[in-house]
């Protein structure tokens, strides 16, 4: 590739400035991470505020991460253009400040409005993270630090939910965005002292074709991973959205297949590193965030727990992925990064495994504890070799869009995970209560086939036959778990396969 590369800082040799760095980077991500999933335990909440439909809560919700994911690849690459301190900086002065207006918001566009300013500033923050990483810390030193790196990513959300849950208990809703401004103060603090400053100087222009064909690929087909479940996969805006995603990525690939300096070179793909650690990051995210799907309903509705206790539950799960995340690069340097992946694939699966096996109405949080625990172990082996082997398999001077690639994978993931699971538990549920609803008046049946949240509403009105309806209710959901958790172990043990055969060789950085 025909450029000149100019590094104005290199790698940084002081051990206490790379922790002041990594613990830098890591809390402008906690900040990103905690806002994709704060708002959640505060939708009832929001839609009596706004006096919003749930469609427009939800649009309140995702169109946060839909701008976040349509921006990253473009804004990576910007940060090693222009320089990744100065883009941190501007992309956490643009996140606080949306955040803020977010809290303040006295209206519904003023605080989509807000949101979306506020995904354009995480789109800019996300990559450069990852990306100080990989171009500041020295070879023996960047696997321990894409590990902390990746227990943040993965374990982060749900740090993130709990503080919010606690939040919305003890305040209001208002009080979650304190929260992000908060570590954006400390993020730029740390960031202008101990972020050193890189850039690359290219020769070439910056790729705007395949960035705006990049950016319309993404907002045409995370709309439809997330607005196919809420409003019909049939309904023609949703295939329209699927058509000019699909048309758009061809587009991208086909341009980018041409240019001598692309935004993303798409051949890069025949490496082992970069394929299987985008598929593993894939499926091991969509397998995440649907698990999230099954697991509130399971402790809020048939269990019967609060929010916040809710969240809590999910911490042991959370608290042992991030500790994985650290150990997997030692374990890594033993065994090799593919042994590393697919192990925690392997484990991955057993915990659903688990879950799908001992999940029951009386069992209760035990029941699933165990498989929580794989889970967790097993999600945090996986994630930071393949985050590895993704930024390893793109040169230096494309670290930013090694970066967004990664996170632009996680995000695709977890928009698809989320509408596959979701779709499984929910058709799983109406199966098993269709059967169980005869002899019950039309208008409760009609309620109880919508959701186990709705048939505990439609229970109040249902008299003597209450609290059968709520036992079938319970029973059906948990049926419609354990198919949506045994579809889980099915793409895990099929990533397993894929990985074992085509995965990253001990050093990710192969060539093959």
């Amino acid at each position: 590739m025909s450029q000149v590369v100019v590094v104005e800082d290199g790698v940084v040799e002081d051990p206490r400035r790379r922790r002041a760095i990594l613990m830098a980077v890591c809390i402008a991500l906690m900040a990103v991470i905690a806002s994709v999933s704060g708002l959640n335990v505060a939708q009832p909440e929001l839609a009596v505020e706004f006096g919003a439909s749930q469609s427009t809560v939800l649009w309140i919700i995702n169109i946060y991460t839909i701008s976040l994911a349509a921006l990253l690849l473009p804004l990576g690459a910007m940060g090693d253009r222009w320089g990744r301190k100065p883009v941190l900086l501007a992309g956490l002065a643009v996140f606080g400040m949306a955040s803020a207006a977010a809290g303040l918001a006295p209206s519904t566009e003023l605080m989509l409005a807000a949101r979306l300013l506020g995904g354009v500033g995480a789109a800019m923050i996300m990559p450069v993270t990852l990306a100080v990483i990989t171009s500041t810390f020295p070879d023996e030193e960047r696997s321990k630090a894409i590990g902390v790196w990746s227990g943040v990513a993965g374990g982060g959300g749900i740090l993130g939910m709990y503080l919010s849950a606690v939040l919305v208990d003890l305040a209001t809703w208002r009080w979650l965005f304190v929260l992000p401004v908060a570590l954006v103060v400390a993020a730029v603090v740390m960031a202008l002292r101990a972020v050193p400053n890189s850039r690359e100087d290219f020769v070439h222009k910056f790729d705007r074709v395949g960035s705006f064909t990049s950016v319309v690929a993404v907002l045409g087909l995370i709309y439809v991973l997330h607005e196919g479940p809420v409003h019909g996969w049939t309904e023609p805006l949703t295939l329209i959205s699927l058509l000019v995603g699909l048309l758009a990525a061809v587009a991208f690939v086909l341009w980018e297949l041409r240019q001598q300096a692309p935004l993303l070179d798409v051949r890069l793909f025949r490496k082992r590193g970069l394929a299987s650690g985008s598929v593993s990051l894939l499926a091991v995210f969509g397998v995440l965030a649907g698990i999230f799907v099954v697991l509130f309903p399971y402790f809020q509705a048939v269990l019967g727990w609060s929010g916040l206790r809710s969240t809590l539950a999910l911490m042991p799960m959370a608290l042992l992925m991030m500790f994985a995340s650290g150990l997997a690069p030692r374990v890594a340097a033993r065994v090799g990064s593919r042994t590393t992946m697919a192990a925690g694939i392997l484990l991955g699966a057993v915990g659903l495994a688990l879950m799908a096996v001992f999940v029951s109405v009386e069992g209760g949080y035990l029941s699933v504890l165990p498989g929580m625990v794989a889970m967790g172990l097993g999600m945090g082996l996986s994630m930071t070799p393949s985050t590895e082997a993704i930024t390893t398999a793109l040169p230096r001077e494309r670290q930013g869009v090694a970066s967004a690639l990664n996170d632009v994978t996680r995000e695709f993931g977890t928009a698809l995970g989320v509408a596959m699971l979701g779709a499984i538990l929910s058709a799983g549920y109406r199966n098993a209560i269709d059967a169980r609803l005869a002899g019950t008046p039309d208008e409760i049946a009609d309620a109880a086939r919508d959701g186990v949240a709705n048939a505990l509403a439609a229970a109040e009105g249902a008299g003597p036959q209450a609290g059968a309806l709520i036992r079938i209710a319970q029973e059906s959901f948990v049926a419609g778990w354990r198919q949506a958790m045994w579809v889980g172990v099915a793409v895990m043990l099929v990533l397993f396969g894929y990985v074992v055969v085509r995965g990253p060789e001990k050093a990710t950085t192969d060539s093959k």
